[in-house]
């Protein structure tokens, strides 16, 4: 068993050493009444003082000093200072995660909106990958009607032209927009691919 330290009785006399060295961070006024001294290990003890600083009622100063052999008391030197939270001290409120703030009903519809998320994005990637089979197949039949570079202008115009309505719903990003925007996206990708076709035919074709 640790035997419990002796007080160094000239440290525990050295009280307004140890106010004295509470000013470095606090007022006079926010220090009150002296609390107690406290040994700590041979030759270092820890004073306690009360604590008047607006917002901490409850808490305690504390300053912590220490000596070499045979020093007196303008030869100590201080080690800590600082306050602490006494029993009746007010302190913030625990920190709790964020995800053990979400209420059960926030969780079912973030979960619900990312299924139906995924679902969207699901749908739009077959009819996308079953228009650039068919881009490909029927290239040829497309190439005969020869458009005229005017109408191709005028497709990748309507194709790049964004549509209102998705504009102002974007801020609102929800699942089934998102789905109307990906639909729409692929739409002016197919197009975009069928003009590039018909202008490399052309070329071919002079």
């Amino acid at each position: 068993m640790a035997r419990k330290p002796k007080l160094d009785t000239i440290l525990a006399d050295a009280v307004d050493a140890a106010r004295g060295a509470l000013a470095d961070i606090a007022s006079a006024q926010e220090i009150g009444d002296h609390l107690g001294v406290m040994a700590e290990g041979e030759r270092l003890v820890t004073h306690r003082f009360v604590s008047h600083k607006k917002g901490y009622q409850g808490w305690t100063w504390f300053a912590t000093l220490a000596r070499v052999p045979r020093a007196k008391v303008k030869d100590l030197t201080v080690c800590e200072v600082g306050i602490i939270a006494g029993e009746d001290s007010l302190l913030a409120p625990a920190w709790v995660p964020w995800a053990d703030r979400l209420a059960k009903e926030e969780i079912e519809a973030a979960k619900a909106a990312e299924a139906a998320e995924e679902t969207g994005e699901s749908e739009t990637d077959q009819p996308q990958d079953a228009g650039s089979d068919s881009d490909s197949e029927s290239g040829q039949a497309a190439d005969d009607a020869s458009p005229a570079p005017e109408q191709d202008a005028e497709e990748l115009d309507d194709a790049d032209e964004p549509d209102d309505a998705d504009s102002e719903d974007a801020p609102h990003k929800s699942p089934a927009r998102r789905q109307v925007r990906r639909r729409r996206t692929a739409q002016r990708t197919a197009a975009r691919r069928r003009a590039a076709q018909r202008n490399r035919t052309r070329k071919e074709n002079q």
